[in-house]
């Protein structure tokens, strides 16, 4: 599961009000490389949470992440596609946030 994916998940359970983000339990990350595309990154980086991707990027190991995001920096939107795009959780587990 690529991060990207991890950003929109939320649990459906009815009466929870803590939904989001899903906590993970890391057995195993893999990278794959993915083409480059600015353009693209600059799209989805209003459409994702910036402080879940941070959490989560640093739950897989990944903690090159800045605590506030720079869209118009290279260096940045390079890290910010390597965590979006390139890791992946091959095998764990997603713990909804009021059932942890």
């Amino acid at each position: 599961m690529r991060l990207l994916t991890h950003n929109i998940l939320r649990s459906q359970i009815k009466g929870v009000t803590n939904n989001y983000p899903l906590k993970i339990i890391v057995r195993k990350v893999s990278v794959k490389e993915e083409t480059f595309d600015p353009d693209y990154l600059k799209i989805a980086f209003f459409t994702n949470n910036w402080d879940a991707l941070v959490y989560v990027s640093n739950t897989l190991g990944y903690t090159e992440l800045p605590d506030t995001s720079v869209i118009n920096v290279d260096e940045f939107l390079k890290k910010f596609h390597h965590a979006l795009l390139e890791l992946q959780l091959e095998e764990g587990a997603l713990i909804f946030p009021e059932t942890y």
